[in-house]
């Protein structure tokens, strides 16, 4: 019989197909709007990076930051190499989103795409473009449902969510239209997800930009992932326009302050701006018990 070694030593890679594997990275932020009154403060806006591609296919529009991996490299150095080269962005922390492998997602070849997702402070970042990047730019994130539909089936039931995704910078405006088809039969249930129609967002980038939104909606919820976006002292009011930002609704003061009391300590410290009532700063609590839904 003969040994492992000897197997692989004759192993013909080439007998099965071998598609091109690329990773893209999706990094979101929170930033001030900007705010003519000194006395108001300012509102928070959810923004991603995209970069402007500088080559075909799709040049010239928008995409993920992120490329090819070579063959001796591992999928999260490939993610973090990308995002150096072409946003100058580094030293962040990455987890993995979602695959996608669509045929045809790339009119190149056969691509299955590994997407990445991470939460940063962007005030600690210089955004520059470069290598096959033409221009890197931060677009505010506009996401909603605008209507769905449910029908009863035996055993369970077909909805479809249309949500709208605008992204907007200056006066650059990129529109997608995606369908979310959900599928339940009994205790089993389907998700599936569309490009309806879009407007200058390369490849299917449009599905993982909102799928990414819609996990960091749910992983704040129950993680502290949200202090990534945090300066190490804020205010409990800053972080809560940072969650309604994210989730895109109000939240109520006092239940919002009882959710996070074990992920805060309190300093000693006020704000010092001027026009607003001096408040109280806060660190993140890194002892914190994790809580689980």
């Amino acid at each position: 019989m003969d040994s492992e070694q000897t197997f692989l030593k004759n192993y013909d890679p080439s007998k099965y197909d071998r598609p091109s594997v690329t990773v893209d990275t999706l990094v979101y932020t929170v930033i001030n709007k900007e705010n003519s009154n000194y006395r108001k403060l300012p509102e928070k806006v959810f923004k991603v990076l995209l970069i402007k591609r500088k080559k075909h296919p799709f040049k010239d529009y928008w995409a993920i930051p992120g490329g090819f991996i070579y063959m001796d490299e591992n999928l999260e150095d490939a993610a973090r190499r990308e995002l150096k080269e072409e946003t100058n962005i580094e030293d962040i922390y990455l987890e993995q989103l979602y695959t996608y492998g669509d045929v045809g997602r790339d009119p190149r070849t056969r691509v299955i795409s590994c997407c990445y997702m991470s939460l940063i402070d962007s005030m600690q970042f210089e955004v520059k473009a470069s290598d096959d990047a033409k221009d890197a730019k931060w677009f505010e994130i506009k996401y909603k449902l605008i209507d769905e539909e449910k029908k009863k089936k035996d055993n369970g039931y077909r909805k479809k969510k249309i949500y709208q995704l605008n992204l907007v910078c200056e006066e650059i405006v990129l529109e997608t239209t995606l369908h979310v088809m959900i599928e339940a039969h009994g205790r089993n249930t389907s998700v599936k997800r569309k490009i309806v129609s879009t407007h200058l967002i390369a490849f299917d980038h449009a599905l993982a930009i909102s799928y990414g939104i819609e996990r960091l909606r749910n992983k704040i919820e129950y993680t502290d992932i949200v202090f990534n976006l945090m300066p190490e002292e804020f205010t409990l009011t800053e972080l809560q326009q940072v969650y309604e930002v994210i989730l895109d609704k109000k939240l109520l003061k006092a239940n919002f302050r009882r959710k996070v009391s074990d992920m805060v300590i309190e300093t000693n410290a006020y704000t010092k701006d001027k026009g607003h009532r001096p408040s109280k700063l806060y660190r993140f609590n890194p002892n914190r018990k994790e809580k689980l839904i």
